[in-house]
């Protein structure tokens, strides 16, 4: 059942599955939501595990309020801190594509809330590693004269790109800053991923500092991460996690 908190920017919507601790809180990705493959197969995990479980809707995505344009990563974060305020005790964060940047930083602000941390073709740094080297110079006018600009989608129709997104993510950025994971951590990237690429993850892997961090490359897996076999290995890095966070 969908149910809604009032968050800083509006209704957020989640829904949760009441479990054993440590729960397990699932943060989506950029235009994507909770209803998305990975989040529900992964509900169905928590649920024939006994786990607690939340995933959600940042503002603009899904079933929360407000437009997808109006957002940043500084927004979201904010909104994911909310939702994480909804738990006890601390969390299995595991975040896909943006959600792995916004799990960083939730790991970074709030360590003590977080029980252990699952990536999915995480994209920290995107605006500014991913977005902002592919605009030519006439692209960039565009954007800081006009404050947004499309971008084509191989998911569905284009999307827009904003001006405070961009800078926003500037004032982000988790490979600027020493970034310490003192908890079980498991990278997950797909070798055919044409949105995050492969060296994004071992950039990610080389500038974090943790005790037990482990990066898994899976060979052909795509952005989607989304087939049988990689939804069995994310179901098994969480458990894992699980066992060594507990």
């Amino acid at each position: 059942m969908t149910e809604f908190l009032d968050g800083p920017h509006g209704r957020l919507a989640y829904c949760r599955a009441e479990g054993q601790g440590p729960g397990v809180v699932f943060l989506g990705g950029f235009r994507s939501d909770m209803q998305g493959t990975k989040a529900l197969w992964l509900e169905e995990w928590a649920r024939t595990h006994g786990q607690a479980f939340l995933r959600f809707d940042y503002s603009g995505h899904g079933a929360s309020d407000g437009a997808f344009e109006d957002g940043c990563i500084g927004d979201w974060l904010a909104e994911a801190r909310a939702i994480l305020s909804l738990t006890t005790g601390p969390q299995v964060l595991v975040g896909s594509s943006m959600g792995g940047w916004i799990s960083l930083l939730l790991a970074r602000a709030l360590p003590e809330r977080v029980a252990g941390l699952v990536t999915i073709a995480a994209a920290p740094d995107f605006t500014e590693r991913g977005f902002w080297p592919e605009f030519t110079p006439a692209l960039r006018e565009e954007l800081l004269r006009e404050g947004q600009i499309l971008r084509p989608s191989e998911y569905g129709d284009p999307y827009v790109i904003t001006r405070r997104l961009i800078e926003d993510g500037r004032n982000h950025q988790v490979l600027a800053e020493p970034l310490e994971l003192p908890f079980p951590t498991r990278f997950l990237q797909g070798t055919a991923d044409e949105d995050v690429p492969v060296h994004w993850a071992t950039d990610l892997l080389a500038h974090a500092t943790g005790a037990d961090m482990r990066l898994l490359l899976v060979k052909g897996a795509d952005h989607r991460f989304s087939t049988p076999e990689c939804l069995d290995l994310i179901g098994n890095s969480v458990q894992e996690v699980l066992a060594r966070a507990r």
